[in-house]
């Protein structure tokens, strides 16, 4: 039956069939079918994702994929945002680049996240790639303003640059010169990651004056909120807008002036649906955006210390917003005008404004959470950094919301009990897992107990990410986990006394999944000799700064363990600090 389906079509028609299906799942699938599907889903494969940099070589990519004209990397583990992974543990973008620049001359976006990004990597995409379009840099470390300088000035039919909480030494401003005169493709521009109090403002306003289908530009905080008004009447097309710093003199005559060409320029942008950047913001300019709230469906205000009774106005004339990130400055109080005015809130992510105070600096409890998710019945992503919190307030959010997918609640101090009961924390998050049917991802805080993941494991089919710190009593937690959540990918762990018997007891579940990590845990150098042994088509890195783990007793715990599935064996860029428990090294060290 699967010859005759295979033989029933011509290639270019199966091809033509293929381009339609955009799932890398999918892909997948179609390409197991039989042997003519795979060879024609190989040859027509435009796209591709890879989770882990290191899960398979450049080479194998290629070999694989020969016509690629999309690449999206991944590189450090996820608790790097969080300074978990050392510098100098890896996650180099220059070998993919190098393979492909000979492989791929017709490559025209790179998307690259947690990697190591050199001016070398970004001068080889520049002269490499002649139709060159799109590159994405988010949480990249390791470049600086001249690299971007290359890629400016040579990609001249760039249309997306996007620096998204990179860390860029920023040498000079003048880097957006380098867009030659005749260059008019840019389509969207993040540079808000930039810290140069140097911007050349007359370069910037002639690139987004010559762009027509510019519909994204996310500026830094140099740029002062007097030029903000020129560059929107540069680009009253504009979708997506971050501003720079949206300070400026309360004097009666400044403050006129620049509020007036402020409001003017904003009220001209008619498409405008997504604001953000407003660094040190002074209150009295935020009226001049209220023209083009009604139609705003995202806002991110993390950076932009506005106190509740301000986010409450701006709040309330945003009836179609989907999305908010802000400071816990908005309190219970603003989060009830939020509930009351944005019926459409998809995701909701409240950070800390100062998260290593020893008292509350605001109002903001768990009563806040609980209001929305009351009022917002659309709400599908929550992110919650708070001080208190109550098993239930967490039953009460699953009923009102089982429709979340993802859940993360941070409680600032680790451990922190329920706050009404002093009782753990299992019940709640056995409420959210149970009742929330497709929960995708969940991040667990406050006093947890073996018994929240037993919840997860028996209820949480569907999970995909699982991070964890500070919790549980026994390995007992993570077999619960491991052998119960079968669509588990991501699990990050650190601080919890999860060790040996667990993990080599579901040593096959790791075959399974993109990675686990594992930090200041329970987990033995003989155990991670053993799953070098027993898993060959995982690599079992061990992390330890302070000195090599063969040189303390074989039943120490490590300090840091990260397990992935690759088909590309160990790297071959491992720092002194890094050891892969692979067969023949593990034999080595025994």
């Amino acid at each position: 039956m699967q010859k005759k389906m295979s033989y029933s079509f011509p290639n270019e028609v199966l091809e033509h069939i293929f381009s339609f299906i955009q799932s890398d799942k999918d892909r997948n699938a179609v390409s197991l079918v039989c042997k003519s599907w795979y060879e024609i889903e190989r040859w027509c494969r435009r796209k591709i994702f890879v989770g882990n940099c290191y899960a398979v070589s450049p080479g194998m990519v290629i070999r694989r994929f020969p016509e690629v004209r999309s690449v999206e990397l991944k590189g450090k583990p996820h608790f790097a945002d969080f300074n978990l992974v050392p510098d100098g543990w890896g996650g180099y973008v220059l070998p993919w680049i190098a393979e492909m620049a000979g492989a791929y001359p017709w490559l025209e976006e790179i998307r690259l996240k947690r990697m190591v990004v050199t001016d070398e990597s970004l001068e080889l995409i520049a002269k490499s790639f002649k139709n060159f379009k799109v590159l994405v840099l988010s949480t990249c470390e390791g470049f600086s303003t001249d690299g971007l300088a290359a890629i400016a000035a040579s990609c001249k039919n760039l249309r997306e640059l996007n620096l998204q909480e990179s860390d860029v030494d920023d040498l000079s401003g003048h880097w957006l010169s380098h867009f030659p005169e005749t260059y008019t493709s840019l389509v969207s521009l993040n540079v808000s990651c930039l810290v140069s109090d140097e911007v050349s403002l007359s370069a910037l306003e002639r690139l987004v004056g010559r762009c027509p289908n510019l519909r994204t530009l996310r500026l830094n905080r140099a740029v002062p909120l007097d030029k903000i008004a020129n560059i929107l009447r540069c680009a009253p097309q504009l979708v997506e807008f971050g501003t720079g710093t949206y300070a400026a003199e309360l004097r009666p005559d400044v403050f006129s002036n620049v509020f007036s060409n402020l409001a003017g320029a904003f009220s001209n942008c008619k498409e405008l649906r997504s604001l953000s950047g407003f660094w040190d913001v002074v209150p009295a300019y935020l009226p001049a955006i209220y023209s083009v709230c009604s139609g705003l469906t995202s806002l991110n205000l993390s950076y932009a210390t506005i106190q509740s009774p301000d986010l409450i106005k701006l709040v309330s004339h945003c009836p179609s917003l989907q999305r908010l990130l802000v400071l816990d400055y908005i309190e219970d109080g603003g989060l009830e005008a939020l509930a009351s005015s944005c019926k459409d809130l998809q995701e909701l992510r409240v950070f800390p404004s100062d998260p290593f105070a020893v008292e509350p600096n605001v109002s903001l409890t768990e009563q806040g959470l609980v209001t929305i998710s009351l009022g917002c019945p659309k709400l599908q992503s929550v992110l919650y950094f708070c001080r208190r919190m109550s098993n239930a307030a967490l039953v009460t959010i699953a009923q009102n919301r089982p429709n979340l997918t993802r859940f993360r609640l941070c409680i600032i101090e680790p451990k922190t009990a329920d706050y009404l009961s002093l009782e753990p924390l299992d019940v709640g998050f056995g409420a959210i897992v149970e009742q929330c049917k497709d929960l995708r991802r969940l991040s667990l805080s406050g006093l947890l107990t073996d018994r929240v993941f037993e919840y997860i494991g028996t209820y949480a089919k569907k999970l995909e990410m699982l991070s964890v710190a500070f919790a549980g009593d026994s390995d007992l937690g993570l077999h619960h986990v491991l052998s119960g959540c079968e669509s588990l990918r991501k699990l990050e762990i650190r601080d919890c006394p999860f060790g040996d018997k667990a993990l080599l007891a579901n040593a096959a579940k790791l075959e399974t999944m993109r990675s686990l990590w594992m930090s200041s845990c329970s987990v033995s150098f003989r155990a991670c000799k053993l799953l070098g042994q027993k898993m060959p088509r995982v690599n079992v890195e061990v992390i330890e700064e302070r000195e090599p783990p063969d040189s303390r007793p074989e039943s120490c715990p490590v300090d840091k363990l990260y397990i992935y599935r690759s088909v590309a064996g160990p790297r071959f860029d491992m720092p002194p600090f890094v050891w892969t428990m692979d067969e023949d090294s593990a034999l080595r060290l025994s």
